[in-house]
């Protein structure tokens, strides 16, 4: 405080610097309050929708990432499933699968750009994996459907989003 409103609030008493400071109080709550129905407005509704599209695709890839885990750990599948019992091309792709996964889930989590280049190559290489080499995974029209379809929405809701924020 100067040296001026010092003397001032000194003359007028406690009940008007008490005043004042609601008063300041009061204006600072009501400029807040503008702001926070100016950031809930509807201006970036595409760009919330794809923030929550990865964090979805980033829980999927996590239980992807874990699945191919407990694949190489032995978890899941019996003793004629076991990872040293599978071709050198099935454990070269999934131990690929499982260490990309979990890289990807945690960039789509935090909504980063290199999560989504990583996860767009763990999306085309599932379906690269399933059309060109069947014998590795037993190439299912399920699966590339599947990435085809999140890939496909996931471009869409870029889309949407980078023209909300025009240049």
């Amino acid at each position: 405080m100067s040296e001026i409103s010092t003397r001032d609030a000194a003359r007028d008493g406690p009940n008007a610097r008490d005043a004042a400071r609601d008063n300041a109080r009061e204006s600072a709550l009501s400029v807040a309050a503008i702001s926070s129905e100016r950031a809930q407005s509807d201006d970036n509704v595409w760009t919330r929708r794809l923030v929550l599209f990865l964090r979805v695709m980033a829980m999927l890839s996590i239980l992807k990432g874990l699945y191919h885990w407990a694949q190489v750990t032995g978890f899941v599948g019996g003793e004629d499933e076991a990872f040293e019992n599978q071709s050198m091309a099935w454990q070269a792709a999934t131990v690929y699968f499982a260490v990309i996964e979990l890289v990807a889930a945690v960039g789509l989590w935090l909504a980063t750009p290199w999560g989504a280049v990583v996860w767009l190559t763990t999306v085309v290489s599932m379906a690269v994996i399933e059309l060109m080499f069947p014998g590795i995974y037993g190439g299912s029209l399920v699966v590339v459907g599947v990435e085809v379809f999140m890939l496909a929405a996931y471009l869409a809701l870029a889309w949407m989003a980078a023209r909300e924020r025009p240049p």
